[in-house]
């Protein structure tokens, strides 16, 4: 079955476009290769529930504003719901809290790890961020720039989030838009990733835990390193499409709108499993993360690229690691290496 689109093309600029009564898309630019996010404003009657915020900018505070004088026709935003942590999705989060009164509601792990970051500022990379890298197997030219470089900080485009937010987790209900929504979580991603499964039509807002055309990036960090995504999201993966239906429009971070959801769950699920056998396949002799993105990725990764397939490189690898079907050793360089076992 192949998915539908109902809505071809995304809204532009501050322009909405309605995908069910009273939710309004809109989209907000990004600076990156990844050039958008998708919001959703949910209509409260004399307020509106906004789900996601873009980075914290001046240009998309400007958007902002135009968009709450325009489509959103000057009533407040009175909540944000941030489906987790990373910085396109909550970055204006405490901007909505401090000049607009909003609450903030989000899962625990979502707050909890964006104030943290928000406040752990560094002007120079830290050893642990560099130690990692280098086990990592991080092409040298790379290494030796961020090396030097001030590195990015969650802070630079996040809004400075104060205390106080509403908690919701796995089972919970929310009422948002005239709808009774069932919370389900994921995982992968980003740890304790909301998403939100109406029980009163067929709607399923999903943030960057199920999108249409591509796959959310899946990384292990310094913050953890042996942290395993990539079993977390294969997990949710399969918990999630059990309740996949042929009728559902699921409303993604990214890209577009669609139908379709449990195709696209089958989808997700085998390329992961097929990114493992050809890796597998691979590492027949000792390789790092940073010698795999070919079997990985099928293509070319430019500098822009290469910090993401780099920490999803070395998920996948941890991921065959963990799971008994390779073992690592640390070479003199400080890189892991990972090779197939048997």
């Amino acid at each position: 079955m192949a998915l539908e689109y109902p809505w071809p093309e995304p809204p532009s600029g501050t322009e909405a476009i309605e995908v069910a009564p009273g939710i309004l898309w809109l989209r907000l630019p990004l600076p990156m290769k990844l050039d958008h996010v998708n919001i959703y404003a949910l209509d409260e009657g004399d307020s509106w529930t906004v789900i996601d915020t873009g980075f914290a900018s001046r240009k998309s505070r400007a958007i902002w504003e135009e968009i709450m004088a325009g489509p959103l026709g000057g009533k407040p935003v009175g909540r944000v719901i941030v489906t987790h942590h990373h910085p396109d999705h909550i970055g204006l989060a405490g901007w909505f809290q401090t000049a607009h009164g909003a609450e903030l509601v989000t899962t625990r792990t979502a707050w909890l790890t964006a104030r943290m970051l928000t406040l752990d500022v560094q002007e120079v990379p830290n050893e642990e961020s560099l130690a990692f890298y280098r086990s990592s197997g991080m092409d040298r030219a790379i290494y030796d720039k961020r090396a030097a470089d001030r590195p990015f900080n969650f802070g630079d485009v996040v809004a400075p989030l104060p205390l106080g937010f509403t908690r919701i987790k796995q089972d919970d209900t929310i009422t948002m838009g005239g709808r009774v929504w069932d919370v389900h979580i994921g995982n992968g991603h980003a740890p304790e990733h909301a998403t939100f499964w109406s029980r009163d039509d067929t709607l399923v807002i999903a943030g960057d835990q199920i999108l249409s055309s591509i796959s959310p990036n899946i990384g292990v960090y310094a913050t953890e390193p042996m942290a395993d995504p990539i079993g977390e999201w294969l997990e949710a993966c399969e918990r999630l499409a059990g309740l996949a239906r042929a009728d559902h429009l699921v409303l993604g971070g990214h890209k577009l709108p669609f139908k379709g959801l449990p195709h696209r769950m089958a989808q997700l699920i085998e390329n992961h499993h097929s990114a493992l056998d050809r890796l597998l396949d691979y590492i027949d002799t000792p390789k790092s993360a940073g010698e795999c993105f070919q079997p990985l990725f099928k293509r070319k990764i430019g500098e822009g690229e290469y910090g993401l397939a780099l920490v999803e490189a070395f998920a996948h690898l941890s991921h065959l690691h963990q799971d008994g079907r390779a073992t690592r050793t640390k070479g003199a360089d400080g890189a892991w290496r990972f090779q197939r076992k048997g």
